[in-house]
């Protein structure tokens, strides 16, 4: 399973807050960071690396949800927005989605019906053209097959199976895969396929990214598997 992925909640009932936090980290599958308005909820966004998912409330103390998601947009934010709300009446779901939502979940939910919707948008917007991950100092795009380093005006073309391997490490957050499981993930159950394969593919990945490919910084091995460390190269320069 992929590891716990950051999410933000904003909305202004602490108590709803406050238990979404607490399932969403139940299974390990995602880490929740709550905040109350919008202003909050910039600052939180304004000093993380990375949130994944935003669930949003429409209505909040500084404003209107949906505004706020339209801002979020056209600040070229494009991670999946799940929207709450007391009503669920055709207009409000309608100016929802035209806010740039991706979807609308009107209150009381029950749980695994959220959870289900954010897997859901989670896993379309990983295959569409907009993913865009944050790995040291290069974007990743895992459609385009491409890394690109902005500082050095840089591209690094990688191979189908390279892009499945670091973006399945990106999912794992900060824990270590397994080889036989990713292994598995990527080439799926093919017993003609060795670790070795991997290995291979691991040694031609660090060649393309790592400034010392001998003193791993960004993909590194540990507890018998492979940990992606997204802030490596940074610390190291």
């Amino acid at each position: 399973m992929a590891g716990d992925r950051p999410i933000l909640i904003v909305d202004d009932d602490r108590k709803l807050c406050a238990m979404l936090v607490e399932q969403l980290a139940v299974d390990g599958e995602f880490s929740a960071v709550a905040a109350s308005s919008i202003t909050e909820a910039e600052t939180t966004i304004g000093g993380r690396t990375r949130f994944d998912a935003i669930i949003l409330d429409v209505s909040l103390p500084e404003g209107d949800g949906r505004d706020f998601c339209l801002r979020l947009r056209r600040q070229g934010i494009k991670v999946p927005i799940i929207m709450l709300t007391g009503s669920d009446e055709e207009a409000d779901v309608v100016r929802g989605l035209d806010s740039g939502a991706n979807d609308y979940i009107a209150k009381p939910f029950r749980l695994a019906e959220l959870l289900a919707r954010l897997r859901a948008q989670l896993r379309i917007f990983e295959n569409s053209e907009d993913a865009v991950f944050t790995i040291g100092p290069y974007t990743f795009r895992p459609a385009a097959k491409l890394l690109q380093e902005p500082a050095k005006n840089r591209r690094i073309r990688l191979t189908e199976k390279e892009a499945a391997i670091l973006k399945y490490l990106y999912r794992a957050g900060a824990n270590a895969v397994p080889r036989q499981i990713l292994l598995n993930e990527v080439w799926g159950y093919n017993a003609a396929v060795t670790t070795h394969t991997l290995e291979t593919h691991i040694y031609r990945l660090r060649q393309k990214i790592e400034p010392d490919p001998t003193s791993a910084r960004l993909l590194i091995t540990e507890g018998g598997g492979y940990r992606l460390d997204p802030e490596g190269t940074l610390r190291a320069a």
